[in-house]
């Protein structure tokens, strides 16, 4: 059967299952790796490979993506010249040169610095520095390529290219380990797949961009866009500062390798969730579809729930079985983590950002996102003090995640005069919180003990 006739692939599944591909390719990997040859200290420089390439660039990408969204198609610069429905967008163009200049610059910044950065015990730099700089450079344009099949309605363009790239991805890095190649190896591999996607990148840009700079546009776009860097940086740097918290506390990198493989957020509810989200973004950016917009969200977040909620909850109950079973008895200690942000489910599944973000509100989201990472340090190094180790660093994440909902949500009520009840089923999400919220509890405390 070919992709294209899929009929359960629109704009909103094709780009969830895009991100839950991303997911499994690297859960597999981290699977392979801990059943390989490889030691926990090789695991965790991979590990902080990967976790310095998105912290340096997850920001900046994430948010010149979301501002492009509502504004493709609907800015000033080009509805002033009657440009804004060419079949060719120049403001995809634009965006690709905004992320080109940010990836130059961290690029080069990177090299300026390489020498006076170390983790854990490297002393003086990071393990495979210049091979890390290339990649956060060619890494954070390719990011663009789902996004500009979604604005064009290409769904089922998107399901191929994550088939397709994901597979040759998930070869060219497993494939060194697994004939008993050192780790450097992989990241080859990664590179190579990297530069493939570049290909892929440019071909695009022909066919769906006008090739013309603007700076007016990009002035516009980054006044919007701006405060949606900042805000994912601030807010949505929560993981990364869980990592730089426990790499600075314990300078272990086999603890960090407990970490990381335990903070990780169930996949089907990041991904679904975000890409719900993302996919949601150009429709609210009129007023004219606000009504049907959120009719729309709750519609499919109250169908998210069903789903994942009760899924999350039959995971909970066999974390600890399932964790060191999966990855090695060595990552037993990962399972109280991983429970820890599965509660982020809670937060997740309710949308006031896209509805902000979508109302180019973009302000609101840095206030709240200021506020988070306010309570966010202080609170995980209280919960170190107080014994809860790197769970706690876990716990605290989830409590500022909480937060910022909170606040989005009630901007969106009392100066957007939009109630929760309009897009969010209140009814089912707080039973399934509560129902959730006590199986945690019996788990954690011993009382339900499936190991």
């Amino acid at each position: 059967m070919k992709v294209r006739r899929l009929r359960f692939i629109d704009n909103i599944s094709g780009l969830q299952i895009f991100q839950l591909l991303k997911f499994t390719v690297f859960l597999i990997v981290s699977i392979v790796f801990t059943k390989s040859h490889l030691t926990r200290a090789e695991i965790g420089s991979w590990e902080m490979f990967l976790f310095i390439s998105g912290l340096i660039t997850f920001f900046w990408v994430t948010g010149i993506i979301q501002s492009l969204l509502p504004l493709y198609h609907r800015n000033k610069t080009f509805r002033r010249f009657g440009e804004t429905k060419k079949r060719k967008s120049p403001e995809i163009f634009n965006a690709f040169l905004l992320i080109c200049f940010f990836s130059l610059l961290f690029f080069a910044l990177g090299h300026s610095i390489k020498n006076s950065v170390s983790v854990f015990r490297f002393s003086g730099n990071v393990p495979y520095i210049n091979l890390l700089l290339l990649y956060i450079m060619l890494s954070s344009p390719v990011c663009l390529i789902e996004y500009i099949y979604l604005l064009n309605n290409r769904a089922y363009r998107i399901l191929q290219y994550a088939l397709y790239t994901f597979s040759a991805q998930l070869a060219l890095i497993i494939l060194p380990v697994l004939l008993g190649k050192d780790i450097i190896w992989s990241i080859y591999g990664l590179l190579a797949i990297t530069f493939v996607r570049w290909v892929w990148l440019i071909i695009l840009l022909r066919r769906y961009t006008e090739i013309r700079v603007s700076w007016e546009f990009m002035k516009e776009h980054l006044y919007l866009g701006m405060p949606l860097i900042i805000t994912t940086l601030i807010s949505g740097s929560a993981q990364y500062v869980d990592g730089i918290i426990v790499s600075s506390v314990y300078q272990d990198p086999a603890i960090f390798a407990w970490f990381r493989y335990g903070a990780k957020e169930f996949p089907l509810v990041l991904l679904l969730a975000n890409g719900l989200s993302n996919a949601m973004l150009p429709e609210f950016s009129t007023r004219s579809m606000m009504k049907e917009s959120l009719a729309k969200i709750k519609l499919k977040s109250k169908k998210l729930m069903h789903l994942l909620f009760p899924m999350i909850m039959v995971i909970m109950l066999f974390a600890r079985w399932f964790y060191p079973r999966l990855f090695n008895p060595e990552f037993h200690k990962s399972a109280g983590i991983f429970m820890v942000y599965s509660l982020l489910i809670i937060p997740r599944l309710v949308f006031p950002q896209t509805i902000v973000v979508g109302r180019k509100k973009t302000n609101v989201t840095l206030i709240a996102a200021l506020i988070e990472i306010a309570i966010n340090v202080p609170l995980s190094l209280l919960m170190i003090k107080w014994g809860y180790g790197i769970v706690g660093v876990a716990l605290s994440t989830f409590i500022v995640y909480c937060i910022g909902k909170m606040i989005l949500v009630g901007y969106v009520w009392v100066k957007m005069k939009i109630k929760p009840t309009e897009y969010i089923p209140l009814k089912i999400f707080t039973i399934y919180s509560i129902l959730l919220t006590i199986i945690f509890i019996l788990v954690d405390k011993g009382i339900i003990n499936i190991r």
